[in-house]
């Protein structure tokens, strides 16, 4: 069984079309969706139907909290606030309950899926170092649990001690912990502009990342022409 995961779609379509016709070439079977389907840019309403049709596991992130409910966007940065407010305005009433009852965390067979973090997840804090991923793995019951939310693709490895090691291939040993970040498909953060997510080989306990290019200059059109801010535009090009 392969199975793909990803996170951070954040409206963007035609990354989420690439990614998944990728996993589709690779031969994946199953798919997960690590949550933060809206936000940021152009296509929200269209990303949504599209992961809910493939009736997935999906756990809900900040950006799915926030267009789910009213909450006040009064003390978040202007530019996701701005967002936001366009994207709750897209989406109809069904859409938006559908975001507000995606669980936080889910076990998957005998994995877990989170957006941020075990312990507080409604709290959306960030693990970017073994530190913050020293904090997680006190309250992760399973060996593997992937995650989203810094954009960033990272491994972290409880063996001996916490570490962490490069996101490429990494074969999993059954006496280790593993908090993954499959990095973001629709902005990503760390340098590089192309979408990613992972492939978890159930079977021979394998996690592959992939990096996939997609049509980038649709993606900047529409969100130039939903009247959204230009830096959202320029950010997805740039990987940051």
């Amino acid at each position: 069984m392969k199975i793909a995961i990803f996170s951070d779609i954040h409206a963007n379509l035609e990354a989420l079309e690439a990614v998944l016709a990728d996993a589709e070439s690779q031969g994946c079977d199953s798919y997960i969706c690590l949550g933060d389907v809206v936000g940021y840019n152009a296509d929200p309403a269209a990303c949504l139907e599209r992961v809910r049709a493939m009736g997935c596991p999906v756990v809900k992130g900040n950006h799915d909290q926030d267009c789910g409910h009213d909450t006040s966007l009064e003390m978040m940065n202007p530019i996701a606030a701005e967002a936001l407010r366009w994207t709750r305005a897209q989406l109809n009433p069904e859409q938006r309950r559908w975001l507000a009852r995606l669980r936080m965390v889910r076990q998957v067979q005998d994995f877990t899926i989170v957006h941020s973090t075990l312990d507080q997840p409604d709290s959306w804090n960030y693990v970017t170092n073994k530190f913050d991923a020293m904090a997680n793995f006190s309250y992760q019951v399973t060996p593997v649990c992937f995650y989203g939310h810094t954009h960033v693709p990272r491994v972290f490895v409880r063996g001996s001690r916490v570490q962490e090691v490069p996101a490429e291939s990494i074969a999993l040993e059954p006496e280790s912990k593993y908090f993954i970040n499959t990095g973001a498909v629709g902005q990503p953060r760390d340098g590089d502009w192309r979408a990613s997510y992972c492939i978890y080989n159930y079977d021979a306990q394998m996690i592959n990342f992939r990096r996939i290019e997609y049509d980038i200059q649709t993606a900047q059109e529409k969100i130039r022409a939903a009247g959204l801010p230009e830096s959202l535009a320029e950010r997805i090009a740039e990987g940051r």
